[in-house]
Protein backbone atom coordinates (compact mmCIF):
# COMPACT_ATOMS: atom_id res chain seq x y z
CA UNK A 1 0.00 0.00 0.00
CA UNK A 2 0.96 3.49 -1.10
CA UNK A 3 1.97 5.84 1.86
CA UNK A 4 2.66 3.24 4.70
CA UNK A 5 6.26 3.57 5.74
CA UNK A 6 7.67 0.01 6.93
CA UNK A 7 9.96 0.36 10.06
CA UNK A 8 12.93 1.02 9.80
CA UNK A 9 15.53 -1.85 10.52
CA UNK A 10 15.77 -2.43 14.27
CA UNK A 11 12.88 -0.71 15.27
CA UNK A 12 10.76 -3.38 16.98
CA UNK A 13 13.80 -5.47 17.94
CA UNK A 14 13.98 -6.39 21.44
CA UNK A 15 16.92 -5.90 23.39
CA UNK A 16 17.21 -9.75 23.55
CA UNK A 17 16.92 -9.68 19.49
CA UNK A 18 20.05 -6.95 19.41
CA UNK A 19 22.45 -8.89 22.04
CA UNK A 20 21.78 -12.67 19.92
CA UNK A 21 22.92 -10.55 17.33
CA UNK A 22 25.70 -8.98 18.82
CA UNK A 23 26.73 -12.45 20.16
CA UNK A 24 26.97 -14.02 16.24
CA UNK A 25 29.00 -10.68 15.70
CA UNK A 26 31.19 -11.41 18.56
CA UNK A 27 31.78 -14.91 17.47
CA UNK A 28 32.38 -14.17 14.18
CA UNK A 29 35.13 -11.80 15.25
CA UNK A 30 36.93 -13.99 16.95
CA UNK A 31 36.40 -16.55 14.42
CA UNK A 32 37.83 -14.43 11.76
CA UNK A 33 41.09 -13.77 14.01
CA UNK A 34 42.50 -16.76 12.70
CA UNK A 35 42.68 -15.20 8.94
CA UNK A 36 44.48 -13.10 9.56
CA UNK A 37 48.16 -12.68 8.32
CA UNK A 38 50.93 -10.56 9.90
CA UNK A 39 52.46 -7.88 7.49
CA UNK A 40 49.26 -7.90 5.53
CA UNK A 41 47.13 -5.00 7.33
CA UNK A 42 43.93 -5.55 5.21
CA UNK A 43 43.91 -9.15 6.33
CA UNK A 44 42.56 -8.43 10.18
CA UNK A 45 39.92 -6.08 8.25
CA UNK A 46 36.86 -8.23 8.98
CA UNK A 47 38.00 -9.44 12.08
CA UNK A 48 38.49 -5.94 13.46
CA UNK A 49 34.95 -4.27 11.40
CA UNK A 50 32.54 -7.29 12.89
CA UNK A 51 34.08 -6.85 16.18
CA UNK A 52 33.36 -2.87 16.54
CA UNK A 53 29.57 -3.86 15.42
CA UNK A 54 29.62 -5.97 17.75
CA UNK A 55 30.74 -3.52 20.65
CA UNK A 56 28.48 -1.11 18.77
CA UNK A 57 25.28 -4.39 19.25
CA UNK A 58 26.12 -4.59 22.56
CA UNK A 59 25.97 -0.95 23.78
CA UNK A 60 22.74 -0.43 21.97
CA UNK A 61 20.83 -3.51 23.48
CA UNK A 62 21.73 -1.77 27.08
CA UNK A 63 20.34 1.36 25.77
CA UNK A 64 16.99 -0.43 24.52
CA UNK A 65 16.84 -2.17 27.47
CA UNK A 66 16.92 1.41 29.39
CA UNK A 67 14.57 2.77 27.89
CA UNK A 68 16.63 4.93 25.11
CA UNK A 69 14.24 4.99 21.87
CA UNK A 70 15.92 3.34 18.69
CA UNK A 71 15.72 6.77 16.95
CA UNK A 72 17.51 8.27 19.33
CA UNK A 73 20.54 4.94 19.31
CA UNK A 74 20.35 5.74 15.12
CA UNK A 75 20.95 9.34 15.85
CA UNK A 76 24.27 8.39 17.28
CA UNK A 77 25.64 6.60 13.84
CA UNK A 78 28.64 4.73 14.77
CA UNK A 79 29.63 7.00 17.28
CA UNK A 80 30.65 4.80 19.94
CA UNK A 81 31.61 7.86 22.33
CA UNK A 82 28.37 8.98 22.39
CA UNK A 83 26.56 5.43 23.29
CA UNK A 84 29.38 5.69 26.46
CA UNK A 85 28.08 8.88 27.34
CA UNK A 86 24.51 7.55 28.45
CA UNK A 87 24.04 6.91 32.07
CA UNK A 88 22.94 3.89 31.43
CA UNK A 89 26.20 2.40 29.30
CA UNK A 90 28.24 4.29 32.44
CA UNK A 91 26.30 2.40 35.30
CA UNK A 92 28.38 -0.62 33.69
CA UNK A 93 31.21 0.45 35.33
CA UNK A 94 34.10 -0.22 32.32
CA UNK A 95 37.02 -0.05 33.36
CA UNK A 96 39.08 3.20 32.09
CA UNK A 97 41.20 1.62 29.53
CA UNK A 98 37.80 -0.02 28.17
CA UNK A 99 36.32 3.64 28.18
CA UNK A 100 39.30 5.14 26.74
CA UNK A 101 39.69 2.41 24.18
CA UNK A 102 36.22 3.29 23.10
CA UNK A 103 36.77 7.01 23.05
CA UNK A 104 39.55 6.41 20.59
CA UNK A 105 37.54 3.60 18.21
CA UNK A 106 35.01 7.02 17.80
CA UNK A 107 37.57 9.65 17.87
CA UNK A 108 39.97 7.63 15.08
CA UNK A 109 36.79 7.39 13.57
CA UNK A 110 38.26 3.11 12.86
CA UNK A 111 34.48 2.00 12.01
CA UNK A 112 35.10 4.09 8.88
CA UNK A 113 38.65 3.63 8.24
CA UNK A 114 38.47 -0.11 8.45
CA UNK A 115 35.67 0.29 5.56
CA UNK A 116 37.02 2.61 3.24
CA UNK A 117 40.68 3.26 4.43
CA UNK A 118 43.41 0.34 3.77
CA UNK A 119 45.56 2.57 3.26
CA UNK A 120 45.18 4.30 6.91
CA UNK A 121 45.89 0.30 8.76
CA UNK A 122 48.80 1.81 10.50
CA UNK A 123 46.21 4.46 12.82
CA UNK A 124 43.99 1.52 13.99
CA UNK A 125 44.37 0.54 17.77
CA UNK A 126 46.44 -2.81 18.47
CA UNK A 127 43.67 -6.20 17.87
CA UNK A 128 44.29 -7.32 21.24
CA UNK A 129 42.77 -4.32 22.78
CA UNK A 130 39.80 -4.41 20.65
CA UNK A 131 39.14 -7.86 21.55
CA UNK A 132 39.53 -7.39 24.92
CA UNK A 133 37.41 -4.32 24.84
CA UNK A 134 34.77 -6.63 23.13
CA UNK A 135 34.99 -9.40 25.36
CA UNK A 136 34.43 -6.53 28.36
CA UNK A 137 31.56 -4.88 27.06
CA UNK A 138 29.59 -7.97 26.19
CA UNK A 139 30.66 -9.61 29.38
CA UNK A 140 29.21 -6.36 31.46
CA UNK A 141 26.08 -5.81 28.95
CA UNK A 142 25.40 -9.39 28.87
CA UNK A 143 25.50 -9.11 33.17
CA UNK A 144 23.69 -6.06 33.21
CA UNK A 145 20.68 -7.82 30.89
CA UNK A 146 20.48 -10.37 32.85
CA UNK A 147 20.03 -8.79 35.84
CA UNK A 148 17.42 -7.11 34.60
CA UNK A 149 15.41 -10.01 32.54
CA UNK A 150 16.14 -13.10 34.76
CA UNK A 151 13.72 -15.22 33.14
CA UNK A 152 15.25 -14.41 29.68
CA UNK A 153 17.53 -17.19 28.98
CA UNK A 154 21.64 -16.75 29.08
CA UNK A 155 22.58 -16.47 25.53
CA UNK A 156 24.97 -19.46 25.01
CA UNK A 157 28.24 -18.93 22.95
CA UNK A 158 27.81 -17.93 19.33
CA UNK A 159 26.99 -20.16 17.06
CA UNK A 160 24.98 -20.96 13.28
CA UNK A 161 21.50 -20.93 12.91
CA UNK A 162 19.77 -24.48 14.67
CA UNK A 163 19.22 -26.47 11.45
CA UNK A 164 16.70 -28.58 11.20
CA UNK A 165 15.59 -31.31 9.40
CA UNK A 166 13.87 -30.90 6.31
CA UNK A 167 11.29 -34.05 5.89
CA UNK A 168 11.12 -35.43 2.53
CA UNK A 169 8.31 -35.20 0.52
CA UNK A 170 6.63 -37.85 -1.46
CA UNK A 171 4.38 -37.61 -4.52
CA UNK A 172 1.17 -38.34 -3.44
Amino acid sequence: MQGESKPYPGEVATPNNIRQLADEYRGAAHDLMGRGKRGKPSSWAPARMTAIQAIELYLNALLLARGVKPAEIRGYQHDLRKRTANPAVSALRLRQRTLEHLGKLSEGREYLSIRYGPELSGNLSQLNRLMATLDEVATKVGGALDKANPSTPEPGPAKGPARTAVPAVTPA
